[in-house]
């Protein structure tokens, strides 16, 4: 495997870069609130950014989420890049590619979805209305189309104006412009139509729309986006602590001379890069179109664990200075535990994981015990011969 980025991934995340630099200031964020900077939005969106995630591909969007991360900017990046542009690139049918994909790259649509949530909130009842309740959902309110998984994991586009869909503000850990979203027999679409490439036939039953390939592979992009954002949170909040013990003195020498601060500083960075390389890895393969389902899990079970374990190093590294609400670090703090919530616990990740590796296990044993008995069954006919 070679994490290194090709050409147009490393410009993207530079532009990026710029740009987060530019725009999302600690005086800008600050008066954002809970909100969204819809300027630094439209910059992102002018720039191409978001459209260029079909090219880049999902190694590119973690690079330049990495760089939202560092600064904490408050714009539905990930969300409309995973739940929005890749997700219809990669499953919607051609119409819904043509006309969802420029509107979601132009940022006059911003898609959310209500994963990595299990499924199992939502039903879908004849003729795809859908009923469920779902408490926090990333950046509804901004969002014109929510991604929702019903029980049978199959995938439908919601638009937040359709009748029977009603969004109401919550505030989470983290400035997520978050909202809960209630469906009441709301209409809605499956991604990829009622037809799609032979993989389901008209929706006869609400479970002929179920296509949880598709469920998974959206569920492995998005831990694995997510992941890297919580990458570039971790980074910014390591740095923040490098330079403030660097410069902070007590007894007439910086902090960052004693080895009990080298030595947090250190494992911080080291759980910042178990997230980053894990995150590149599950990205990589996804983008090579191999078996990434485990490795999506465990850049989520990093960025969960290790993630908050970095944001209160950081915080605890700048001594009373960390606890100041209006300090730059304390938002890394609130980003990282947002995240490690977001992703989901760490013991049921790693459950989770060890399902699959099993299933994994048993299905190879399974595969060589029927390689087994062709081989004997050519054996037999051999003899027979």
């Amino acid at each position: 495997m070679d994490f290194r980025p090709a050409e147009e991934q490393a410009a993207a995340a530079g532009l990026a870069a710029e740009i987060f630099h530019d725009l999302a200031t600690h005086e800008r964020l600050t008066a954002a609130g809970t909100g969204t900077d819809a300027e630094l939005w439209k910059a992102l969106t002018t720039a191409g950014l978001p459209a260029a995630v079909p090219d880049i591909g999902l190694l590119g969007l973690v690079l330049m989420l990495e760089e939202q991360g560092r600064t904490t900017a408050q714009v539905p990046l990930a969300a409309t890049c995973v739940y929005g542009i890749h997700a219809v690139a990669a499953h919607g049918s051609a119409e819904q590619r043509a006309r969802l994909l420029p509107a979601l790259a132009a940022g006059e649509a911003v898609a959310t979805g209500a994963f990595p949530a299990r499924p199992g909130r939502v039903t879908a009842g004849p003729g795809g209305r859908l009923t469920g309740t779902l408490p926090a959902v990333p950046w509804l309110r901004d969002a014109t189309h929510v991604l929702v998984p019903d029980t049978d994991r199959a995938l439908w586009l919601v638009r937040t104006d359709a009748p029977g869909v009603a969004t109401e503000p919550v505030e989470t850990t983290a400035p997520w412009a978050a909202g809960r979203l209630t469906l009441t027999d709301a209409e809605a679409e499956p991604l990829g139509g009622p037809e799609t490439d032979g993989a389901y036939g008209p929706a006869t039953r609400n479970r002929s729309y179920a296509n949880p390939d598709a469920y998974d592979a959206v569920l492995a992009v998005a831990r694995t986006a997510f992941a890297g954002l919580q990458a570039g949170v971790c980074a910014g909040s390591l740095a923040r602590a490098v330079a403030y013990t660097s410069t902070r003195e007590q007894f007439g020498r910086p902090l960052s001379t004693n080895q009990a601060v080298l030595l947090r500083a250190a494992d911080a960075h080291m759980d910042t890069e178990a997230i980053r390389v894990t995150a590149y890895e599950a990205a990589w393969r996804i983008d090579q179109g191999l078996p990434a389902r485990e490795h999506a899990l465990t850049t989520a079970w990093w960025a969960s664990e290790a993630g908050k374990r970095v944001v209160h190093a950081g915080q605890h590294l700048h001594g009373g200075m960390g606890a100041d609400l209006d300090h730059p670090v304390h938002r890394h703090f609130l980003w990282g535990r947002q995240l490690d919530a977001y992703l989901g616990c760490g013991s049921e990740l790693l459950a989770e994981l060890g399902a699959v590796l099993a299933q994994d296990e048993a299905d190879d044993a399974q595969d060589e015990a029927g390689d087994a008995q062709d081989e004997a069954g050519d054996g037999t006919k051999e003899l027979k011969a």
